[in-house]
């Protein structure tokens, strides 16, 4: 009996081996310590970077089982928040087209000008939580839902023209480690941990992105302040069956601005809701934003002729190669009147295209075309999606789809196939219709990475030369910043021999940065980085705009304050654009010099001066003297000369700088001195960086 037992104690113990995944040889190991990756079904993967292709630069095919299962798994991970791009701002407004593409698409919101198309477009950031801030160090999203008279167009791009990836098989480990760590639950909405930067590290196609994600572009001062771009290659087919390439491009009418570092994380700890709330009240004001829409258009034989493959997502192809056509304009004018049923439960899907626009065989293109109607399913937990308001065409639709949770129509007849003789006005197929571009795929199918992707550097380094010395300072500041988060000193290690391939400077300085005591060897590479000429048009720095339009002033007041010098600095500044809320100590108001009430639009401690472009400090010297034994005060002075902004002072105000330690330069000006307090209001003064940090 004993030896009965034993015989069954051990083969219960093999059962419980082979259920938990560990019977002898089902599972063999791949190399070192590490177990064979498999499907869920215990099928060993021989190729986890590339999806199948029907050759190497042809479309992804459907019957890649292994891509279908990891992405849908990806897409079901979590209900009902997105996955990625949680924390969004979602705004009414209108497309305008003023110079028709009808030469190149048969499309009628691209041919049509003049045509006012209403869009509803959601602005986020990828790796936080809907709870998360405005203000991380992240990439954002940058949907657009055209509601045309063909149907719903869905534009789902970013802010930033190139992604971290090739091959959308590897977005749910992108995913995966820039997320929180799963056995820690931390950080939230950051990529300054180890698990992000081992998974960067090892994928060196991702390092044009990291230039991106590391320059000031992901660190915005305001939603109407960054560009979107649609990232992928696509196709234009015009009434003929021809095709034309196509990039799609937004450009902010405000120019482009962003925040310092510290700066960005300060006002995450003063405003959670920053880039929302600032959306918000502009669009309140009537300061609509607005976004001029451009393409770039080229052929085949041009394409050929690159130095790059544009279908590799991890490419740009320069404005200076391929000029950008203006074509068309978007405003944004109207909140949401409900967060929730319209900001939330809007379903963006790039496979979501009117007749005249098709796709291109980009691999990360072809598996979003997939994955995000699969994700909507999951999300909004229905088929039926498409009838909740926010998403529905304003045009008519109609098909033999039926029945699903929650379905809201109520189809009529017998019939619900096609095509049909029982009923002579059910929906039938159209030759106006979407046709797909006519194109001649051959070759052998396989799970293979074309030999024009293996260049991984040459357009991160034409980034970083691109850059001015400010933001090339910022880059390298960003990486050290990042890098010294990450616990393990290999992964420190390999991050700067990628970036020797960039730029030796780069690298010296990230490596001085993390106190490296030896430069290591340069990373392997597929391809030899070639050297591209420099792209002004990548800069952030290079393309502000000398306006005071769309920017915020805080002027600081007290009891005592001068009224006349109050009312004529805000004056100015409404007069140039911008706009003005007066702080003070009490948010109650102060009394000024002329003894009236003058009501504040925020109290000092819960105001500070991060919130703002530019500050004037109006106050008298009785007011000064008082307020200078206030922290918040002094905060106020340092951060705003720290983040490189305008400050007007009076004799009040220059009780306060003495308090503050803090030494003028031309960014300090006589608060009396309208138009120069204008004139560096509108930019910040970076001259200034290098005395109040120290970068690498």
């Amino acid at each position: 009996m004993q030896n009965d037992k034993s015989t069954s104690k051990k083969n219960k113990s093999s059962t419980d081996d082979l259920l938990k995944g560990n019977g002898g040889e089902t599972h063999q190991q791949a190399g070192g310590d590490h177990s064979q990756l498999t499907t869920n079904q215990g099928l060993g993967i021989s190729d986890n970077q590339n999806s199948l292709k029907a050759n190497p630069r042809g479309p992804t095919l459907l019957e890649d089982f292994i891509l279908r299962e990891k992405i849908t798994h990806f897409d079901h991970e979590r209900i009902p928040e997105r996955i990625v791009h949680a924390r969004g701002t979602g705004v009414h407004g209108f497309f305008e087209l003023t110079d028709s593409l009808q030469k190149y698409t048969s499309a009628k919101i691209l041919t049509e000008v003049g045509t006012k198309t209403p869009v509803f477009t959601r602005i986020s950031t990828v790796a936080g939580g809907s709870g998360s801030v405005d203000t991380p160090r992240d990439v954002r999203g940058f949907a657009v839902k055209f509601y045309t008279q063909e149907g719903n167009w869905d534009l789902v791009g970013n802010n930033i023209p190139v992604f971290f990836i090739q091959d959308a098989i590897k977005f749910p480990d992108l995913v995966h480690a820039v997320k929180m760590e799963p056995d820690r639950g931390f950080p939230q909405s950051a990529s300054a941990h180890d698990t992000f930067w081992d998974f960067i590290s090892l994928t060196p196609e991702s390092m044009h992105m990291v230039m991106w994600i590391m320059s000031d572009r992901t660190i915005p001062r305001s939603l109407r302040m960054i560009e979107g771009f649609g990232v992928h290659s696509f196709r234009l087919i015009n009434e003929n069956g021809d095709s034309t390439f196509v990039k799609f491009h937004w450009r902010p009418k405000l120019g482009l601005q962003s925040t310092v570092w510290d700066e960005a994380v300060k006002i995450a700890g003063a405003d959670p809701d920053f880039m929302r709330r600032e959306m918000f009240e502009a669009i309140e004001a009537g300061n609509f934003p607005e976004w001029e829409f451009a393409v770039q258009l080229f052929t085949q034989k041009e394409a050929d002729q690159f130095p790059f493959d544009h279908l590799d997502a991890t490419k740009l192809i320069p404005e200076e190669l391929v000029p950008l056509k203006v074509i068309g304009r978007m405003v944004l004018d109207r909140w949401p009147n409900n967060f929730f049923a319209e900001t939330e439960q809007v379903a963006y899907c790039p496979s979501h295209v009117v007749p005249g626009i098709d796709f291109s065989n980009d691999p990360l293109l072809q598996g979003r075309l997939f994955s995000y109607l699969d994700t909507q399913l999951s999300r909004l937990g229905s088929p039926n999606f498409h009838q909740i308001p926010i998403n529905a065409p304003k045009c008519p639709f109609a098909n033999h789809q039926r029945d699903g949770q929650m379905q809201m129509n109520q189809p009529i007849g017998r019939v619900a196939y096609e095509p049909n003789t029982l009923s002579k006005d059910s929906p039938r197929e159209s030759p106006s219709g979407f046709q797909s571009a006519a194109s001649n795929e051959s070759g052998d199918k396989g799970r293979i990475r074309p030999e024009s992707f293996a260049d991984h550097y040459s357009q991160a380094r034409q980034f970083f030369i691109s850059q001015t010395s400010y933001e090339q300072a910022h880059i390298a500041s960003a990486l050290v910043f990042e890098l010294s988060k990450v616990e393990h000193l290999h992964i420190r290690v390999t991050m700067v021999t990628h970036l020797l391939h960039i730029s030796q400077d780069l690298a010296n300085r990230v490596a001085k940065g993390l106190g490296l005591d030896e430069m290591p060897a340069a990373a392997q590479a597929a391809a030899k980085a070639q050297d591209m000429p420099p792209s002004p048009a990548l800069q952030t720095i290079g393309k502000m705009k000398d306006t005071l339009m769309g920017r915020s002033i805080g002027i600081l007041v007290a009891d005592g304050s001068d009224a006349a010098l109050l009312e004529s600095i805000k004056k100015a500044v409404l007069k140039a654009g911008a706009s003005v809320k007066v702080v003070g100590p009490k948010i109650g108001g102060a009394k000024l010099s002329d003894g009236s009430l003058y009501p504040v639009d925020g109290q000092l401690a819960g105001t500070p001066s991060v919130l703002f472009d530019a500050v004037a400090i109006v106050l008298s010297s009785e007011g000064a003297r008082i307020l200078s034994a206030e922290a918040a005060v002094i905060d106020f002075i340092r951060d705003a000369y720290g983040h490189l902004k305008a400050i007007a002072i009076d004799k009040g105000g220059q009780i306060l700088l003495d308090k503050a330690n803090v030494t003028a330069d031309k960014g300090v000006v006589n608060a009396s001195d309208n138009e120069a307090f204008i004139s560096a209001a509108k930019t910040r003064q970076f001259d200034r960086e290098k005395t109040v940090r120290t970068l690498a």
